[in-house]
């Protein structure tokens, strides 16, 4: 058989043909008599009927493709004229945006001329072809809801950086960002959209009216009497603004929402699509039906499980079927609205996807009887068509539609061959898979359905009429205790059907993470690490340029999933390996750090470039880890030379990579996230300085030396990252410090820290984020509450007053009843108890990483700057932003790791083999934060002393490119105790009531000095007389070696560590000699003036100091310690 249909002249795979009765039984080919019934039943009809016995003809698979091409031609020539296209319509017949000059401002395009993102303030851009008569309709599907306007232009409209779609006379559109309709004027129009919904654009120039729908609903007629005769015809056009995407279709694949008696600009491919339903039928008879050769006749079969079983009968027709069927599969029209509608029948039948082996046999047929080409076109087109069907699929109250597709989507990838195939082809570098993770929060409560799962709502009100969080638990009426349980008792529905969702997302994860499936290769697990990896350098190495990033809100969701797979396997292997850790003790070795297994890009480690590192710690390496640095690794790198690196690996990667349409003429990457709604890979930057380690093949001696070599991401194996024959994988060159005990499996470690590095990229930045909706409801509480209350004051008489208020009210409650439906379904995918747990999971994963690496000494410095980073942020996160919803004193451990994460803070903010700037900083205004609140300021007083004193004496030395603010910060909180540090809830100047109002309780707050605090202080300062003369410019001016003028503009820290007054630190910042400040010291002690740590310690203070000073020679003062 040769292959039918367009592509490549390609030989078909070729099976023997045998119908001889004596072969019967020894090829399993049926008798001549059943052959005949068996494939007139397949192969019916167009209308389905059988003639009768006599009039048939005896069919063989001689004569088989003879009969076949007879079928399929009965209808072609109706559906002739349906290909031919309805009238009214001008320019090619395959619809794209217009690239080449239908546009205005910088436009990026994708590769399929469909997906488009701006790249100016506002640019526009048409589509190739226009329509004059008819009914016309397209659909854009949404992938940011920023500034866009929608809708059709004529070729005459001309537009501009300022003026775009809508804004001319002969142009309209649809505004869905701010709900409004455009035509030279604006009015109010439609509803809001939102990312992931499907806007449809209709005109009937018949009757010289546009509309448009959202998600399949219309928004009612929005322009009638357009202009319409000769030399008139619109085209599909938008103008968006910088950043925002959108992806268009004019017909290329099926309708989401199609209109009755609409067309689309593209016309479908009619007879093709008549063809594949008509062979698709022929395969569901193929399974229907089943030869019972020991009775002669033909069966009916259970189609659920159906399986080849090996027969050849059987197996011959198909490949017939194949034959036809296997080209048509290259479409994407076709297999959206053939093959993946077929598939999803099979599981519309219920029951848990392993109770459908069919499709796993249907794709097993697909990889025997099609080309090695068109299985790989055809599966990538039908995980397209299940992301992009996913994505922009709208929410319901049952979440109905995002099941079915993940179903499928678990169901094809449990298929091995496949999975590996689209792992290493598909999942990464054409599709953007992380999508399949993600849960859009809907921006209209009522079309999603939250108003039956949530009927009544209820907010907390926290906060007083000054802004503060109020302080006094009050009494909940009856009223308000079972709204607020009803509320919950939603929550919890809601809750319910999403973890549904969850669990089939990890279920995917699960799949590509099986590291069992080595037939045929290499485990899918080693392939999804690299891949993963190439992701995160992808966001990692392009942070400035969103067009390439993963969306934040995506990365939340993936990091939720990733850790559930990943603790699922760690455990897994736990339980197989006794001695192993548990997922509840797990950390990453620092020897992932410097061995060079682990791919870190460009990012920054905490003793500063790698380069410099390998150079300047390769002896401690050789010493502690019996690690060598090869020589070429040592070379001299220059910021020239990476410059041209960079330079050279984005040209190779664009050279490989066919290049996108840049709608100015010019040719740059396509874009990534935002150009195409669902595919579209772009920039790939492909790093080839990944280092990694020659694998020893034999066990390494106790003094064996390691040499470095390069080795790119690609290049790797299982055996680089899980060892064998003595090589330890990615665990090589262990440090004495680290024990020997098994973690997990080599690969879990990696995926650990690729998830703390995801953490880092832009899921704290989401979490913080997403804390505004629950602001607003608090301000929108406050507002009703003050609204309630002005209300019952109103004066009867003042009806017109009364009125304006109940009005007010009911916006306020509306707003409320949307908001806090919107909020449930926040906290339960952002942050639940569950999505808590894992972040304080990853925040014990930092700090056990932490504690280990700092036990290497100089190797210290390997370690990446972000695991430091997220040990604070995640703590960060936990007190910040999943209150009130979840506490995070009710979690596990929470005084340890308190403890532990105060004690990393106190060592590392002054450690020496932390050299970035940016990392210190953060770290010291992490420990100003800790010592603010009081459960932290108690985990800091419950460090081991020797490390308080550490911290004490790091504090009080000199500003060495440290800031000083902060420094004093802390000093004056750990000397006046925590009530000084907690005197606002909000800022000063966020406050309705002003902090000069001392009647309000947060200023009546007593200090509360902490006893160990006081004492230390002095102590360190008795004990080390060189810092106690080292510390006196922070205490006479602040930190700051400005003029007197500046700082009385802002209080010394003397005047915080002792109760004097402002008048009397002045008098102290005029002191320019040390006798003199003492002087001023001792006055005021002796004057009455209470010194918060008591006069004697500080006068202990005042003499060790005078001994350890030396007065200069040209001092004007006379004094020595003597005469004082």
């Amino acid at each position: 058989m040769t292959s039918r249909g367009a592509g490549p002249a390609l030989s078909r795979k070729n099976y023997r043909l045998s119908t001889e009765p004596e072969k019967s039984k020894v090829a399993g080919i049926v008798n001549s008599r059943l052959l005949n019934d068996y494939l007139h039943r397949v192969f019916t009809s167009a209308d389905g009927n059988q003639p009768a016995a006599a009039y048939r003809k005896h069919l063989t698979f001689q004569n088989l493709q003879e009969h076949l091409d007879r079928l399929l031609a009965e209808e072609n020539g109706s559906e002739d004229s349906r290909d031919q296209g309805a009238e009214g319509r001008l320019g090619p017949s395959t619809v794209v945006l217009d690239h080449t000059s239908g546009f205005e401002g910088l436009l990026l395009v994708d590769d399929d001329l469909l997906g488009v993102i701006g790249h100016s303030n506002f640019g526009s851009i048409r589509a190739t072809t226009c329509v004059y008569k008819g009914k016309w309709i397209y659909e854009v599907l949404i992938s940011s809801q920023g500034l866009m306007q929608i809708g059709w232009c004529t070729l005459n409209c001309r537009f501009n950086q300022e003026e775009g779609v809508g804004d001319t006379p002969d142009s309209y559109a649809y505004d869905g960002n701010r709900v409004r309709k455009w035509n030279v004027t604006t009015t109010n129009y439609g509803k809001s959209w939102a990312a992931g919904d499907i806007v449809s654009c209709l005109i009937d120039l018949d009757e010289g009216t546009i509309a448009f729908c959202l998600n399949g609903i219309s928004l009612g007629t929005a322009f009638d009497n357009i202009t319409r005769g000769a030399g008139m015809a619109y085209f599909p056009a938008i103008s968006l603004s910088f950043k925002e995407s959108v992806a268009f279709n004019f017909g290329s694949r099926p309708l989401r929402y199609p209109v009755e008696g609409y067309h689309p600009l593209q016309d479908p491919p009619v007879s093709d699509l008549v063809k594949a339903r008509r062979l698709l039928g022929y395969l569901k008879n193929v399974i229907h039906i089943g030869i019972d050769v020991t009775e002669g006749k033909l069966v009916e079969k259970d189609t659920s499980m159906w399986q080849l079983q090996g027969e050849p009968t059987v197996l011959i027709t198909l490949a017939h079927i194949f034959n036809y069927f296997s080209p048509l599969m290259c479409k994407v029209y076709l297999v959206e609205d053939v093959l993946m509608t077929f598939l999803l029948s099979i599981l519309e039948r219920g029951g848990a996807v392993e109770a459908h082996p069919l499709i796993q046999q249907l794709l097993d047929l697909m990889w025997l009887l099609m080309e090695e080409y068109e299985v790989h076109e055809c599966l990538k087109q039908l995980l397209m068509s299940l992301l992009r069907a996913y994505r922009f699929s709208p929410i319901i109250p049952d979440l109905g539609l995002q099941i079915h597709y993940l179903r499928l989507t678990i169901a094809v990838l449990k298929h091995e061959k496949s999975r590996k195939y689209l792992l290493s082809n598909v999942l990464f570098d054409v599709l953007r898979s992380v999508v399949f993770f993600y849960i859009k929060s809907p921006l209209r409560v009522e079309e999603a359905g939250l108003q039956e799962l949530i009927p009544t709502t209820w907010w907390p009100n926290r906060f007083t009429k000054e802004g503060k969080e109020s302080k006094e638990v009050k009494e909940e009426s009856a009223e308000e205790r079972l709204r607020r349980r009803a509320y919950e008792r939603g929550c919890q529905r809601l809750k319910k059907r999403i973890e549904v969702v969850e669990g089939l997302q990890v279920q995917i994860l699960k799949l590509l993470l099986n590291n069992k499936d080595r037939g045929g290769g290499e485990a899918s697990r080693y392939i999804f690490l690299n891949k993963f990896r190439k992701f995160l350098q992808e966001n990692a190495s392009n942070r400035g340029n969103l067009t390439v990033l993963c969306p934040p809100e995506y990365m939340v969701c993936f990091l939720h999933r990733l850790i559930a797979a990943l603790r699922f396997f760690w455990d897994g292997h736990k339980a197989k390996t006794p001695a192993a850790l548990s997922s509840d003790e797990a950390y990453v070795p620092p020897q992932l750090f410097y061995n060079g297994k682990v791919d870190y890009f460009d990012l920054q480690r905490l003793g500063g470039l790698l380069s410099h590192l390998k150079k300047t710690l390769k002896d401690d390496l050789a010493a502690k880890a019996n690690v060598l640095i090869d020589p070429a690794e040592l070379q001299s790198v220059t910021m020239d030379d990476l410059d041209e690196d960079e330079e050279s690996a984005t040209s190779a990667a664009q050279s490989q990579r066919p290049s996108a349409a840049l709608a100015i003429g010019g040719a740059l990457a396509r874009p990534g996230w935002l150009s195409s709604p669902t595919l579209g890979r772009a920039n790939r930057f492909l790093s080839t300085a990944a280092v990694s380690l020659m694998n020893p093949r034999r066990p390494l001696g106790a003094l064996e030396k390691v040499k470095v070599r390069t080795l790119s991401v690609e290049q790797r194996t299982e055996e680089d990252i899980e060892g064998s024959h003595g090589n330890e994988g990615l665990l090589l060159g262990r440090p004495p410090e680290e024990p020997d005990q098994p973690i997990t499996e080599n690969s879990l470690l990696e995926i650990l820290d690729g998830i703390v590095m995801m953490y880092n990229l832009s899921v704290h930045q989401q979490l913080g984020k997403m804390v505004g909706v629950s602001d607003d409801v608090n301000e929108y509480a406050m507002a009703l509450k003050d609204t309630e209350e002005k209300i019952s004051r109103c004066p009867k008489r003042r009806r017109d007053i009364h009125e304006e208020l109940l009005k007010s009210q009911k916006v306020f409650s509306e707003k409320l009843n949307h908001l806090s439906r919107r909020l449930a379904w926040i906290n339960v995918t952002i942050y639940s108890k569950e999505k808590m747990q894992d972040i304080y999971w990853l925040l014990r994963v930092c700090i056990r990483t932490i504690e280990h690496g700092d036990r290497t000494g100089s190797l210290f410095a390997f370690m990446p700057e972000f695991y430091l980073s997220v040990a604070m942020n995640s703590y960060s996160a936990l007190k910040n932003y999943f209150s009130p919803v979840n506490s995070m004193e009710e979690l596990p451990g929470y005084e340890e790791t308190l403890m532990r994460l105060a004690a990393i803070l106190a060592k590392h903010f002054a450690d020496s083999r932390i050299v970035g700037t940016d990392i210190r900083d953060s770290l010291m205004q992490a420990l100003a934060s800790y010592v603010c609140y009081p459960h932290s300021l108690r985990a800091v007083e419950r460090i081991p002393e020797e490390q308080r004193i550490s911290m004490m004496k790091n504090l009080l030395a000199p500003y060495e490119q440290r800031p000083w603010a902060q420094t004093n910060w802390i000093l004056v909180r750990l000397w006046r105790g925590c009530g000084f540090g907690y005197r606002y809830t909000r800022l000063p100047h966020l406050l309705k009531t002003k902090p000069e109002d001392a009647s309000l309780p947060s200023l009546q707050t007593p200090a509360l000095p902490v006893s160990c605090w006081v004492e230390q202080l002095p102590y360190v300062l008795v004990t080390e007389p060189a810092l106690a003369l080292a510390c006196l410019p922070a205490l006479r001016f602040g930190g700051m070696r400005e003029s007197q003028a500046c700082t009385r503009a802002s209080p010394c820290l003397a005047s915080d560590l002792f109760d004097i007054s402002f008048p009397e630190c002045s008098l102290l910042s005029s002191c320019l000699t040390l006798p003199m400040f003492l002087l001023v010291l001792c006055k005021c002690f002796f004057e009455g003036t209470q010194f918060t740590g008591g006069g004697g310690c500080w006068l202990t203070v005042v003499a060790v100091i005078l001994r350890a000073w030396q007065p200069p020679s040209s001092s004007c003062f006379a004094f020595t310690s003597g005469s004082f």
